[in-house]
């Protein structure tokens, strides 16, 4: 029993012979060192390290001082705060590069009204 071996080879070539829709910016985003993607994950790597290092000191320095977060937050919540701010930094800028380049690509394809 099994797949004949014919009938894979049809499947196979059906698949082969799909074709994508190219960009118009395909040739400029594979002449360029860094895809938009990856100027993405740059930007949110660099604005994860900021936010991480401006929750960090007054969280750490607010649980060293003030009473109720010293008796309420152990180390855990304070990285649970400190990492959902680095997190947050990382997804809202990667998330807006990569909507900004998006919104590059398609400016003059929808709005030739002039």
């Amino acid at each position: 029993m099994g797949i004949p071996y014919d009938v894979l080879g049809v499947r196979a070539s059906k698949r082969s012979s799909f074709m994508v829709a190219a960009s118009p910016n395909e040739p400029r985003v594979i002449d360029s060192k860094t895809s938009p993607t990856q100027d993405a994950v740059q930007r949110g790597a660099k604005m994860a390290i900021i936010a991480g290092s401006v929750v960090a000191i007054p969280t750490l320095v607010g649980c060293r001082v003030i009473p109720w977060a010293k008796a309420n937050l152990n180390y855990t919540a304070q990285a649970l705060i400190i990492s959902a701010a680095a997190i947050s930094g990382f997804f809202i800028t990667a998330d807006k590069t990569i909507l900004k380049n998006a919104r590059g690509n398609t400016i003059g394809k929808y709005d030739k009204s002039s």
